[in-house]
């Protein structure tokens, strides 16, 4: 198959159809023979579509006399992306005469008339289409997850949908075992690409669009990692020292465990902890790249939340807990979040939440620091899970965080997903009161 809208109708229905994520589908369908230039189309496709689906599918419905059967959701699907096409994309000529021969390459001739017509109908109608969806169609986020926002951030609600749906900066980490960001920068300029200092972070770097990690100088080399600003604020917080124990307990693909250890490579021993065997791989191929297998650092193929009855060795001085969550906080990197997270979801999230920071602070040292870090914006999933903690733990306090970055939060800060800045992330600082 070589027509790349047929590629992209396929992994976009496979979303929809097996509720995995883009990223996942991306993958699998692309890890065959396709050019680099129709790589870069199809994900563009994909990400396009998936980030506007809500109001492409409701001018779908406007456009068509019923809706389609399961069977054929790819031509439903080819017909969004021929809308986002001629809706947020240009050449319009191309963007028909491709989709209807993509339904070819489906064997879908039958759509063929179908898809021809809606589109030109599109195109005829197109503004007074516009004007018919309603407001919270058109901020392209589930109704759900508008209310929550709204109510947790009444001022800020709206800032953060109009960031979820922008494409989101490259983030660069620079290993300063390696390398000093200044240094590093100059190589980008001497490559012609664009960069500019992270204010957040104190290693980040932030490129003017994304690059292929291959045309990045160092980065096989082992000076960058590719990591957002705000994800590079955690191994700060853990007020890191020589000879300390540290627990990275959700450690999957390695991006905070690898700053723990390039921060403090004096540590007595890092153990990083992931339940998925595969994405553990992933720490371990990043550490390699990186030049940090030579620390003492333990990749243990375990469940966190068992970790209290199961982990033998010592206690740790230090325990970052990154926890599973919502993504409400990247939606600009992952935007399939808006179609496959559903609002049960939260409340079982929480709990999950809850139960792991509760059974890694019996593995915490007295006087150590535990760092509890979301990738999400909704308070059910940091504030609330943290007030309850510290409710039924006599011996936790809270540490406040005393940066300006993000909001203040009743316990922790929160930072919200900006334009052209970090995405959206959440920590608290937990003590455990000394003996």
């Amino acid at each position: 198959m070589s027509n790349s809208r047929a590629i992209a109708a396929q992994i976009i229905s496979r979303v929809l159809k097996e509720k995995i994520s883009l990223k996942d589908s991306l993958t699998s369908r692309l890890n065959t023979d396709i050019t680099s230039r129709d790589r870069g189309f199809i994900e563009g496709l994909c990400y396009g579509v998936v980030r506007w689906y809500l109001p492409l599918k409701k001018l779908c419905s406007f456009l068509l006399k019923k809706p389609f059967n399961v069977a054929d959701q790819d031509v439903e699907v080819l017909l969004l992306i021929g809308l986002y096409e001629l809706n947020y994309l240009t050449s319009p000529h191309a963007a028909i005469h491709e989709t209807v021969q993509a339904a070819k390459e489906l064997r879908k001739v039958w759509a063929v008339p179908l898809i021809n017509g809606v589109l030109r109908s599109f195109q005829r109608q197109k503004f007074s289409l516009l004007k018919n969806l309603n407001k919270n169609t058109q901020f392209a986020h589930p109704n759900w997850l508008i209310k929550r926002l709204q109510r947790a951030w009444p001022n800020e609600w709206q800032t953060i949908i109009a960031a979820n749906n922008y494409l989101p900066s490259m983030s660069l980490r620079v290993n300063f075992l390696k390398i000093t960001r200044d240094k590093y920068q100059h190589k980008l300029k001497d490559k012609a690409i664009k960069s500019e200092l992270s204010e957040l972070s104190s290693a980040g770097i932030i490129l003017d669009k994304s690059y292929s990690v291959f045309k990045l100088p160092g980065f096989l080399e082992g000076e960058i990692s590719i990591q957002d600003t705000a994800a590079q604020l955690a191994a700060n917080l853990l007020s890191l020292e020589p000879g300390l124990r540290v627990l990275d307990a959700c450690a999957a693909p390695g991006g905070k465990t690898s700053h723990i250890l390039e921060k403090q490579p004096d540590l007595l021993e890092c153990v990083a902890v992931d339940q998925d065997a595969i994405r553990l791989k992933k720490v371990k191929d990043n550490l390699c790249r990186l030049g940090l297998t030579d620390t003492k650092v333990q990749l243990l193929y375990a469940k966190a939340q068992n970790l209290k009855t199961t982990w033998k060795g010592d206690f740790f001085d230090r325990i970052l807990l990154d926890a599973p969550c919502s993504g409400t906080g990247v939606i600009r990197k992952h935007p399939d979040i808006k179609i496959l997270r559903k609002k049960e979801d939260i409340a079982q999230l929480a709990e999950q939440q809850y139960q792991l920071l509760s059974s890694l602070w019996g593995l915490l040292k007295p006087n150590g620091i535990l760092l509890y870090a979301t990738c999400s914006v909704l308070p059910e999933e940091n504030v609330e899970v943290l007030h309850r903690f510290l409710s039924h733990y006599a011996d936790a306090i809270e540490e406040v965080i005393g940066e300006t970055w993000g909001v203040a939060c009743i316990i922790g800060r929160q930072i919200f997903p900006q334009i052209n800045g970090p995405e959206g992330f959440y920590y608290a600082k937990l003590r455990k009161k000394a003996d």
